[in-house]
Order: C-alpha cells, then sequence, then structure tokens
C-alpha cells in the first residue's frame, strides 16, 4: 500500500508546481518524461520553503521553517515522510544521491529572507547560491543520472543559469519584495533612488550569468536540454520585457509574460531544437 502513498505524494509535487508556476511546469513538460517526476519533487519541496518565508505572515515563521527543516532530513534518513511534498522530494534526494549540502545552502537562504531587509556584496552572493544556483545543480543531479564526470563538467554554468533566473526574479518582483515585504536583494542600491542606469547595470550581470548557462544548456543530455532551454527562453524573454521597461514602472509593478504569448515561445523553441540550432 506504500505504492498508493508515494504516488500520491508524487502528485501532490505535481499539482504545487503547476498550481504556483505556469512557467516552471512548461519547462519541465519539455523534458524527457522520465526526468519529470524528480524535478517536479524539487520544486514541490523548494515552493513549500520558499512559502513559509514569503506569505505565512502573522505565523511564527522561524519555527515552521525549522520544523520544515528537521522534517526534511528525518524524510531522507528514514527514506519516508507524512509530509507528501517531503515525501516525494526525498525519494528523489536518495534516488539520485543529491548531497545533503546542496539542501542545507538552500535551506540557509530561506533562513536569510527571516532575518535580512538589506544585503551586502557577500550576502547577496550567499543568497544567490542558496537560492538559486544549488537548485540548478539538484536539478543537474537528475540530468546526468549518477555520472560524476559530466555533473561537475557542468556544475559553473547550472550555477550561473541559476543564478541568472534568480536575478530576473528579484527584478521582476521588485514591487513585492521592496514594497510589501521590505527586502532590498541588490546590494548597495537604495531602492528609493532606483533608477534606469542602475537598472542597466544589474542587467549587464545577468547578461554575463544567460551567456554562462547558455553554453551549458547546448551540453546537457537531450533528454533534458528542450525542457531547459524552455526556461532559458522564458527568462530571457522576460529579461527582454524588463529592459524595456524604465525603472520606475518595474518598481511599481509586476512585469509578466502572459500565457497565450508562453506557449507561442514554445512552437518557435520546439522548431529550433527539432533543427537542432540548440
Amino acid at each position: 500500500m506504500k505504492l498508493l502513498f508515494d504516488n500520491l505524494s508524487r502528485d501532490i509535487s505535481v499539482i504545487t508546481t503547476k498550481r504556483y508556476s505556469t512557467s516552471f511546469s512548461l519547462g519541465i513538460r519539455f523534458l524527457s518524461k522520465e526526468l519529470r517526476q524528480a524535478i517536479y519533487n524539487i520544486y514541490g519541496f523548494v515552493r513549500f520553503a520558499d512559502e513559509i518565508v514569503d506569505t505565512f505572515h502573522g505565523y511564527d515563521k522561524r519555527s515552521l521553517l525549522k520544523e520544515f527543516k528537521e522534517d526534511t532530513y528525518k524524510a531522507i534518513e528514514r527514506e519516508i515522510s507524512l509530509n507528501p511534498i517531503l515525501n516525494s522530494f526525498q525519494e528523489t534526494v536518495n534516488r539520485y544521491k543529491i548531497p545533503l549540502d546542496l539542501i542545507e545552502t538552500f535551506l540557509r537562504s530561506m533562513e536569510m529572507d527571516l532575518d535580512n531587509s538589506a544585503h551586502t556584496q557577500d550576502s547577496y552572493e550567499e543568497y544567490i547560491l542558496g537560492s538559486a544556483e544549488v537548485v540548478g545543480l539538484m536539478c543537474l543531479k537528475i540530468f546526468v543520472n549518477g555520472d560524476e564526470k559530466e555533473y561537475f563538467r557542468l556544475k559553473p554554468s547550472a550555477m550561473k543559469l541559476g543564478s541568472a533566473f534568480q536575478k530576473i526574479n528579484f527584478l521582476r518582483d521588485l514591487n513585492a519584495d521592496y514594497q510589501h515585504l521590505g527586502r532590498t536583494y541588490f546590494p548597495e542600491v537604495d531602492m528609493a533612488n532606483f533608477s534606469n542606469t542602475i537598472k542597466t547595470q544589474i542587467e549587464a550581470d545577468i547578461e554575463k550569468d544567460f551567456a554562462a548557462g547558455y553554453e551549458g544548456i547546448k551540453q546537457l543530455p537531450r533528454n533534458a536540454r528542450f525542457g531547459t532551454y524552455m526556461a532559458y527562453i522564458y527568462y530571457y524573454k522576460l529579461f527582454v520585457k524588463i529592459k524595456n521597461t524604465p525603472a520606475h514602472v518595474i518598481l511599481n509593478e509586476r512585469v509578466r509574460i502572459p500565457d497565450n504569448k508562453k506557449y507561442r515561445l514554445f512552437v518557435s523553441s520546439y522548431l529550433r531544437h527539432s533543427l537542432n540550432l540548440v
């Protein structure tokens, strides 16, 4: 009967991903079938941790995150959890031998959101490492399916891609982070005087991360390449839209790509993939 519970746990990770992120769900759909569930399992875990620090206002977030962290490690050790999200996550961690230090680094970044309202350069880099780069490495562990040589070869570009995605999220979510949560992720930036000049400097940094990340995408195993490329395309189009939006608008509203445009991106990206252009 545990099979029934495991299947339920996996389904809940899938539902969580689809409910929270249409763009990420779209990317997962274009991975090969054998990879999809494991990535859903990672996303569900990451999303729940992020929800604790971002939306559980009025509750003791620190205690909730501490319990979630403790339960995560218990689930991995026991190879079971009554929390369906953690049950599906531990299955992926144990199957693909995802290092515990990646999980610890991620959870440390979530803890930083409880304390930091502004970042230094060092804490900014530490936060991006934990909140984005190591999540990319968890996915890479699945993509290379135990090939340690490939993992370490592709590790730098996977980290850069995760970094680019996260920095774009920071720009996209400036309004929510600064106006509603009181957070400023970009170091040494006075958000009260956020300008097009500052925004352009941040965008130049993102361009470098994107270039390095794209080189890694081209070298991924084929069963992982297209889904990752889809995520890249979505984020790059979002990035272009952000670049074309004035700083004062970014600060006051969230830039979005409508769902119908996301699906049009799929068509053009699929053609490139079919022609081996990626």
